[in-house]
């Protein structure tokens, strides 16, 4: 069976993140679990990105029609945006790192993750249950309930960003450049998850059977499922490949590991690595 457009650009991006998914481990294992839980997360995006893809090329070949396959697909593809500001949010924890590698503000990032967690379990619970009639409702207001913590995770996540900055002079040498990176990677990411605002909104309901009425929404070009194809692969997909390819180029060119215990590098002058919580 021949793919359409969404199904090429599905293809699409399993091609491009399998180089992903492969320097992101080395990435994960080069600063390891306990040091790099961002790192981690931008491989469980990675994972996500060639899972979604895979599903909904198989659900375009599989005939007859398996609607599991799709909702599957786009729940992962509706849900990624999730991964990555998490994975944004902990690489600027690792900017306030200590010198001996502990992290400062431990407390209020847990909670910030918990709100990323919260996001996603939303956002595929409200999926999920879209094509249940009887339920589209409560589903519908799950899914933009998820899209809206999105949202304010990002608007945190910049004022955090600012934050540092107004402090940079007490930032580790590398972090500095790895701050800098997450700062051109911000207005990627917030076109993306402004996509992710406008498609939640453009229709009541999560369907992807096709017997659904057809979307006369002002905002229906923006629907992941029935809008236009360009508009998702330059708000979506392009977007999420630039804050990707800038996190891993960080990552490979910056010798983050070398911040640790320098022996030029005396704790008491890097106020902001002071335990704090």
């Amino acid at each position: 069976m021949a793919l359409d457009t969404r199904g090429i650009l599905a293809a699409v991006t399993i091609a491009m993140y399998i180089p992903f998914l492969l320097l992101s481990i080395k990435v994960a294992f080069q600063y390891g679990i306990s040091r790099g839980d961002g790192w981690i997360l931008l491989l469980i995006f990675c994972i996500i990105r060639v899972l979604g893809g895979a599903l909904l090329v198989a659900a375009e070949d599989i005939t007859p029609v398996n609607t599991g396959l799709y909702i599957g697909g786009y729940v992962l593809e509706a849900s990624g945006l999730s991964p990555l500001l998490l994975c944004t949010l902990g690489l600027l924890r690792s900017v306030f790192q200590r010198p001996s590698g502990e992290s400062r503000y431990t407390r209020p990032f847990r909670l910030l993750q918990l709100l990323g967690t919260v996001a996603f379990a939303l956002t595929i619970i409200g999926i999920t249950n879209s094509p249940s009639s009887g339920s589209s409702s409560s589903a519908n207001t799950m899914r933009r309930a998820g899209v809206i913590l999105f949202v304010v995770l990002y608007i945190i996540i910049v004022g955090i960003c600012l934050f540092l900055w107004t402090q940079v002079r007490f930032v580790m040498k590398y972090r500095k450049q790895l701050l800098k990176a997450i700062s051109i990677a911000l207005p990627f990411l917030a076109v993306r998850t402004l996509y992710s605002v406008l498609s939640t909104f453009s229709s009541s309901t999560f369907d992807t059977s096709g017997t659904s009425q057809p979307n006369t929404s002002d905002l229906a070009k923006f629907n992941i499922l029935t809008g236009e194809w360009q508009i998702y692969l330059v708000m979506d997909m392009l977007m999420e490949y630039a804050v990707v390819i800038i996190y891993i180029v960080a990552a490979l060119v910056l010798p983050l590991n070398q911040d640790y215990n320098r022996p030029d590098l005396k704790e008491e002058e890097y106020p902001m690595s002071r335990p704090q919580w």
